[in-house]
């Protein structure tokens, strides 16, 4: 199975949280990740990138969502030019405004959770 590199946004450092057990899922099912977020912190031995900076990112495969819907729209430009294959939005992050311009954008739009994805091979 190839490696699919993933963007957590809303990566925490806080262990109760999905997005923590998504970024430890993820590399153990042997995907890179880069966690992202406003909130400073490590998860499975990575630094969390300061979202507000907007790096640029090569590579990436897909990006898993873990923010309210009212706090994507200031980073919906920046996600779509990460050029990822798809969009994950976790339970609770589901936005039909973001949705329909991913889609414009060429970019697939998943609503699932990641976690339930890696457990049943659907990832």
């Amino acid at each position: 199975m190839a490696s699919k590199k993933t963007v957590i946004i809303g990566a925490t450092d806080k262990p109760g949280r999905y997005a923590f057990l998504a970024a430890q899922m993820l590399k153990e099912y042997g995907h890179p990740i880069v966690p992202m977020s406003i909130h400073k912190g490590q998860v499975s031995g990575e630094e969390i990138i300061e979202l507000s900076s907007k790096p640029p990112i090569e590579g990436v495969d897909t990006v898993t969502m873990y923010i309210n819907p009212l706090h994507q729209e200031e980073w919906a430009d920046y996600i779509i030019s990460l050029t990822p294959k798809r969009v994950i939005f976790n339970p609770g992050s589901e936005n039909q405004g973001f949705i329909q311009q991913l889609n414009e954008a060429g970019i697939e739009s998943v609503e699932a959770c990641t976690l339930v994805m890696l457990r049943t091979n659907q990832y």
